[in-house]
Order: C-alpha cells, then sequence, then structure tokens
C-alpha cells in the first residue's frame, strides 16, 4: 500500500468545524475515528504545522495536509530484537541479518520476525509498507538461516525506488556460500526455472512446468579445498542473481550437484557423513556485498560484511585442505 500525499484547502461549508469531524466530512474514505487516530499520530499539518489536537476548528481559507496512513495490524508489535545496522538515515536503512531470524510474519512465525524488530526500533508509523500493512520497512528478504546484508526502508518513496533497482538490476547483491564437491569450472551460470516442490511446500526445485519461473545464477570460484576422510571436498563460491527467487542459490546448487555445506533442506539425496556438514547447522550462505545508489539523493553506497562466527569456523577447520 502506498501513502497517499494530499492537501485539502477548508472552504465555507467545513468553517468552523472540528478538525477530526471536517476531514471525515471532506474525504469519503475516511471515517471519524479514523480522522481522530490520523490526527492523534501526527498524520495531519494545519496550515503547515503538526496539529494533534482533534477538537482543533478549522477557518475558511485553512489548508490541512494529511497522510492517509493505516492503522497499525493488530497482531503486530515490537520485540526488543537486536540489529546490527550499518547504517540508517530518515529513509533507508542497511542491516547484517543473524541467522536464524525470519523475516516477516508467517505461518509458524507470529512473533519475533525482523519486522517485530524494525517496529521495536522505529515505530510501526515510521517504516514503508510497500510490501504490505504486514510487513513494514521489508523491501527484499533473506531465508530464515541465511546471514548477512539487507535493505529496509523508512518510506515509501524509498522502497519503491529500492525494490525498481532490485527489478532492474541496479542494486547490486553478492553472496558467499561454501559448497560440497570440487567445481571445476572457475565461472558459470545456472540457468533453470524454478518452482514449487510438489507435495512439500517448503522446497523449491528446478522445473520445466508452465508455473515455473526464469532463475538465473552467475557464480565464481573463490577457493577449492581437497577432499577428506568423511568428504568430497568443498568450493567456495561468490553468487551473483539475475533474479531472486526463493532459496533460489541453494535450488541450484543441488540442481548442479553441489548443494550449500549444512543446508539440510536441500542435497539430502546424497548421504553426507555427519562430519561433512563442518560442524553447521545452518547453511553456509552469507549475504557479503551490497552496492546501490541512494534512492533519494542518488549517492553511489556500498557496504561489505565479513562472515559470521560460524561459518568462519567451518572454513577454518578446512584451511589446511586449500588447493
Amino acid at each position: 500500500m502506498t501513502m497517499s500525499f494530499s492537501t485539502l484547502k477548508i472552504d465555507q461549508n467545513f468553517s468552523g468545524m472540528r478538525l477530526d469531524a471536517a476531514l471525515a466530512a471532506a474525504i469519503p474514505e475516511l471515517s471519524r475515528s479514523e480522522a481522530v487516530r490520523l490526527i492523534e499520530e501526527g498524520w495531519v499539518q494545519l496550515n503547515g504545522t503538526v496539529v494533534t489536537a482533534k477538537k482543533r476548528l478549522v477557518l475558511d481559507g485553512d489548508c490541512l495536509n494529511y497522510e492517509l496512513r493505516p492503522a497499525q495490524p493488530e497482531q503486530l508489535f515490537g520485540e526488543h530484537i537486536e540489529l546490527d545496522i550499518r547504517y540508517e538515515d530518515e529513509h533507508i536503512i542497511v542491516l547484517s541479518k543473524q541467522a536464524g531470524l525470519v523475516v516477516h510474519p508467517a505461518h509458524g512465525h507470529d512473533s519475533g520476525t525482523l519486522v517485530h524488530a524494525l517496529i521495536y526500533h522505529y515505530g510501526y508509523e515510521n517504516l514503508a509498507l510497500l510490501q504490505g500493512e504486514d510487513r513494514p520497512g521489508i523491501v527484499h528478504r533473506l531465508d530464515k538461516d541465511t546471514s548477512g546484508l539487507m535493505l529496509a526502508a523508512k518510506t515509501n518513496l524509498a522502497g519503491e525506488a529500492l525494490q525498481l533497482g532490485i527489478r532492474d538490476k541496479e542494486v547490486k547483491r553478492r553472496y558467499k556460500t561454501l559448497v560440497h564437491g570440487y567445481i571445476a569450472a572457475n565461472t558459470g551460470m545456472i540457468d533453470a526455472a524454478i518452482d514449487r516442490g510438489g507435495a512439500d511446500r517448503q522446497r523449491m526445485v528446478v522445473s520445466d512446468s508452465d508455473k515455473a519461473r526464469p532463475s538465473q545464477t552467475d557464480f565464481t570460484v573463490l577457493q577449492r579445498f581437497e577432499s577428506g576422510r568423511f568428504d568430497d571436498g568443498y568450493t567456495l563460491l561468490e553468487c551473483r542473481l539475475h533474479t531472486g527467487r526463493t532459496h533460489q542459490i541453494r535450488v541450484h546448487m543441488e540442481y548442479i550437484g553441489h548443494p550449500c555445506v549444512g543446508d539440510m533442506l536441500y542435497g539430502t539425496n546424497v548421504r553426507r557423513h555427519e562430519r561433512a556438514h563442518l560442524g553447521l547447522e545452518r547453511q553456509f550462505l552469507h549475504s557479503w556485498f551490497l552496492r546501490f545508489s541512494h534512492p533519494i539523493t542518488g549517492e553511489l553506497m556500498e557496504f561489505t560484511d565479513d562472515f559470521p562466527d560460524d561459518l568462519r569456523e567451518a572454513l577454518k577447520k578446512i584451511e589446511d585442505r586449500k588447493m
């Protein structure tokens, strides 16, 4: 939902009325109680000044500026969840999401999400609503157990520009993943459409069905590791997305026979020794690089993010096997 910025000029028909009554009378889609809420939450200006007194009288010639800001859904609330903020201003937020944090409320995740954290830290009224009233601030998402850099938006204007930038590939996002096995090619592109995985609604699969969505992932080999007693070796990759499908990198890595280390949802068709996952309890996938033009100022912004402790420790275990 996009915020509606509007101006109302008071004429003789509304002169002498209370502010809440005048708003409700002049705006067909606004009830009296909703008008009161907008006023009390500071979404109404009288002659350029925010006014929060609903009983304030308006006069002929007064100018009202207002935003039709929806009420916060009852099921949403702020939760004190620590956030690793790398940058913020009045328009955008750049953060490093910790593994285990779900981005927005969904079935089975009614609390403890990034959305609940954003509401706590910034307030529902100070977050963009482009993704819906139940997803304030959200511009794009990372899987629950994928860590790293993310964008969030405080205003719809900024959020819309960022979403367009992602769609038009002007927002550059790069990921690092450690996968099972030896990948011989130094670079490559996986071009394989993705669809839901049938009976298992959690899984996505490469598919040639009519409903499958085109998906492309570029990869570059960063490091190879020799095989050991309990594994068939590893390859550290940097991945760049041309599309943004659910679980895209994880699905594509499974498709080429090199699933992400630690990924318990994908790649289980090949049984591996427990030690082959290097002690990880989630997939080795990290959003490490982000570059974009600021949606308001146009300034080029670039951020990088080192591996968190669990991924760093996994790499240490095979450091002496570099090829």
